[in-house]
């Protein structure tokens, strides 16, 4: 007959690690520093009393820990919950063949509790067997990672039953105001010194981005640890890259050509990649990790927007800036990048860029309500202005009913193509 500690995977000396890393951090996230309040948890609050699984993926770094915190102190401020951490090193040899032992730790330190709140949970293959069973129980879960896959193709094959995903990006410019302690004013009745105030708060987004670690300790450099961290240990090690050279210089290309067409051909042959498969492969991975977002064509033909060129976004312009070549250079497309990361916190699964039958491109074209986006530093200049408005009166010509934004550094307009009113906004009052 085994043992009872046979039956499991981990030996239970490993199983006292465990339940001292379990009290230890429960009694850390409940003293757990809870930030700036994120604009997500109310979002996130509307599914509390759902029986769903709540999943909330994004990058490293952005926060989710911090969500969690937020969350459990509004609606379960009892501490009536299970916490675990899976990125912890004591669960290094956790396998998902160990849930039923843990559920049983957990009751001995905390009593039976219908919450749980599991932190970095792809951390344990498998893990989704446990969560199926449970969930059958009226247990609640709350589940962070920081692969994009439990977001998408992961969850649609392995969660049994409906699940509630929700994707936390880097601060919001309305996020980066709290953090900074920087009252958000009336957009209505701006003065002067409000306006300049809000024009110097957004230059500093612009260039540091919104990712909360960054911000806080930004004397030390933990941007470029954190791009490391994620090439080496979500991409390579997640996907077992070997050529890590060849990863390493297709993400600096792409994060110095940002807001910009690529070609998954032309990187092949520029970078020397072996194959389009390769490219296509690993495009594929750094999406998985959140460094980056390839957007299609908009196109009525599916097969169309796949083969069409793909325009290529960062998740963090902090991040962006610090990988890259000039910031100054860029500035424009760094412009863009921003106003992609807002649409992506509003409407993710609809964003695309447009070609005019005449070629001209338009930034940003969004389906689900017919609107066209054109973003550029300034309209002052009459060559930039025909360019713009150009692609943007070709584009709402093609596509009946549908309406225009251009949005700009800092100038407020209104314009007229196609007899249809166009507004001109700056980006940190639409931002807003």
């Amino acid at each position: 007959m085994k043992a009872f500690g046979d039956i499991f995977s981990l030996p239970m000396k490993s199983f006292e690690q465990i339940r001292l890393a379990l009290i230890e951090q429960k009694q850390e996230f409940i003293n757990q520093n809870p930030g700036t309040t994120r604009n997500l948890l109310t979002v996130v609050a509307r599914y509390v009393k759902t029986p769903f699984p709540v999943i909330i993926s994004g990058l490293r770094r952005a926060g989710k820990s911090t969500l969690l915190a937020q969350l459990a102190r509004r609606f379960y401020p009892n501490g009536n919950y299970f916490y675990v951490n899976f990125e912890d090193e004591r669960f290094l040899a956790f396998s998902a063949a160990d849930f039923a032992r843990l559920h049983e730790l957990l009751i001995e330190l905390f009593g039976n509790q219908k919450v749980f709140i599991f932190d970095e949970i792809q951390n344990i293959a498998g893990w989704e067997r446990f969560i199926n069973r449970m969930a059958k129980g009226k247990y609640k879960f709350y589940i962070t990672g920081s692969n994009a896959a439990l977001l998408s193709r992961e969850l649609g094959t392995k969660l049994t039953g409906r699940y509630l995903p929700v994707e936390l990006f880097p601060f919001s410019f309305d996020e980066y105001l709290r953090f900074r302690k920087i009252p958000r004013p009336n957009l209505t009745r701006l003065t002067t010194v409000q306006k300049g105030g809000l024009k110097k708060a957004f230059a500093a987004y612009l260039q540091n981005g919104g990712i909360p670690q960054v911000l806080q300790y930004p004397q030390l450099p933990l941007a470029k640890t954190l791009y490391d961290d994620i090439l080496n240990r979500d991409v390579a090690q997640r996907y077992k890259i070997t050529d890590i050279k060849s990863l390493r210089g297709l993400t600096f290309y792409l994060f110095s050509n940002i807001a910009s067409l690529i070609s998954y051909n032309k990187l092949k042959q520029l970078l020397q990649l072996g194959s389009v498969n390769t490219v296509s492969g690993y495009i594929e991975y750094l999406q998985a990790s959140w460094l980056i977002f390839a957007v299609n064509r908009y196109a009525f033909s599916v097969k169309k927007q796949q083969i069409a060129n793909k325009k290529i976004y960062g998740i963090d312009t902090g991040l962006i800036k610090t990988v890259s070549f000039s910031f100054s250079q860029n500035r424009e497309k760094f412009l863009e990048n921003i106003v992609f990361l807002q649409l992506c916190r509003e409407n993710r699964e609809n964003i695309y860029y447009y070609k005019t039958a005449a070629n001209h491109e338009v930034d940003f074209y969004l389906p689900r309500n017919k609107t066209f986006i054109q973003v550029c530093l300034s309209l002052a200049d009459t060559q930039t202005q025909t360019r713009e408005t150009q692609a943007l009166a070709e584009a709402m010509k093609e596509i009946k009913n549908s309406r225009g934004l251009i949005l700009t550094e800092a100038e407020t307009s209104r314009l007229y193509l196609n007899q249809q009113s166009v507004p001109v906004i700056p980006i940190y009052e639409w931002l807003l």
